[in-house]
């Protein structure tokens, strides 16, 4: 995924995941960036926040935050009610895009997020519920660069359980937001969660099985067909784009309108 070289932007939430894996690249010697995305969701965010800054402060790491509510004078969730779009949506497309740029600004190539096996197992599972065969695509823990300004995407701990990740948070006095976040009730992604958590009850090592049995696959089908996407510069903020304008630019473009 990277080597010891590679300086590495740590996508940090304040939830176990991300300070779990910045806790670990620290440790294992690699000079890392937290990057955290403030989304406005009132005592949610400023907790999520608190936790972030106390973790890297008490370890003397740099890190970025980016405030949706000082950068556009919005929290995400009224952002999506006026977008008339899921939060969960906008949220997405939002955090990409400024990870992205911000990781790449600061000069590192290298950006990881805490995405565990529970995550990628359900998010595979609803991609292929509903055939999203271009999700399927660009489901790999390791996505590499296929722009100058596209950072590489990697998700190291995508082969550990979201239980063994918060066993080790308590043990090694971890502290961080246990919540989740008030946008994901009612998630699709809580139920595919769920749904493979009952199997595994039944069946242990079905998670690790259908997710790394699908890599195999992904991995035989690229090496046949390599993926090379079809990527330019957003004629508007200049970042990698598949269309002439970005997602994120349209996204604001037409939050500017409907205000």
């Amino acid at each position: 995924m990277f080597g010891l070289d590679e300086d590495i932007a740590v996508a940090v939430s304040g939830g176990k995941d991300s300070l779990v894996l910045w806790e670990i690249l620290t440790r294992l010697g690699y000079r890392t960036m937290g990057l955290h995305i403030d989304l406005g969701i009132g005592a949610y965010s400023e907790i999520s926040r608190s936790k972030v800054e106390t973790f890297a402060r008490a370890r003397n790491l740099p890190f970025v935050t980016h405030a949706l509510q000082t950068e556009h004078g919005l929290g995400i969730s009224e952002m999506a009610a006026t977008l008339h779009r899921p939060a969960c949506s906008a949220c997405g497309v939002i955090k990409r895009y400024n990870m992205n740029a911000i990781a790449a600004e600061h000069g590192f190539p290298v950006l990881a997020t805490g995405h565990n096996l529970d995550d990628e197992a359900a998010r595979l599972l609803g991609n292929v519920l509903h055939w999203q065969e271009d999700y399927l695509e660009k489901q790999s823990p390791a996505l590499p660069s296929s722009h100058p300004k596209l950072v590489r995407k990697v998700k190291p701990l995508y082969r550990l359980a979201e239980r063994e990740i918060a066993a080790w948070a308590v043990l090694q006095k971890i502290d961080y937001i246990v919540d989740e976040c008030p946008n994901s009730q009612g998630s699709k992604l809580l139920l595919y969660k769920d749904v493979l958590n009952r199997l595994e009850a039944e069946a242990p090592g079905t998670k690790h099985h259908f997710y790394l049995q699908f890599l195999d696959r992904q991995k035989a089908r690229e090496q046949l067909t390599p993926l090379t996407p079809d990527l330019r510069e957003c004629a508007s903020c200049g970042q990698p784009s598949t269309g002439e304008v970005c997602s994120y630019c349209r996204l604001i473009a037409t939050l500017k309108v409907a205000r």
